[in-house]
């Protein structure tokens, strides 16, 4: 499983001119999986949302994760994390789980994050997003289950 996540001070979720999550301060994830991420991934991976230490303490250190200020998380499906672009001018996608591996997968990590004690949105698998957000920071991380980086 990947993840880019900004720390950010609102972000939101449009599909077809709706709304269909959005949050204020807090983190926005973006997720992609592979075929073989299971729930023992999912369980790093939120963990690592949850407590990484990007947010500013009293002396402007980053010290603090989002469950500490009590901020949000909206999490967005994005295949394109997998996408492997080494090689010629086109990416290509055959790591990543096919759409039928990973939509359940993304709806069971979503379920999992839900269970934190923030409030948690996310974006709608394989549709058209507009995902608008305002970088706070900027603080960009990338994540991997494999700790690959």
């Amino acid at each position: 499983m990947r993840a880019v996540l900004q720390k950010v001070a609102y972000a939101k979720v449009d599909v077809d001119g709706k709304t269909v999550g959005s949050i204020k301060k807090g983190i926005a994830a973006l997720v992609g999986f592979k075929a073989d991420d299971d729930e023992k991934t999912m369980d790093y991976m939120i963990d690592k949302i949850f407590n990484l230490r990007i947010f500013e303490d009293e002396n402007g250190k980053m010290n603090l994760s989002v469950l500490d200020v009590q901020g949000e998380v909206i999490i967005v499906p994005n295949f394109t994390l997998y996408g492997d672009a080494r090689k010629g001018r086109r990416p290509g996608y055959s790591t990543g789980a096919s759409p039928k591996d990973a939509a359940p997968k993304f709806e069971r990590f979503v379920e999992k994050a839900r269970e934190m004690p923030l409030k948690v949105e996310c974006g709608i698998f394989q549709a058209d997003m507009k995902f608008e957000l305002l970088n706070d920071g900027p603080v960009t991380l990338l994540l991997d289950s494999d700790r690959l980086f």
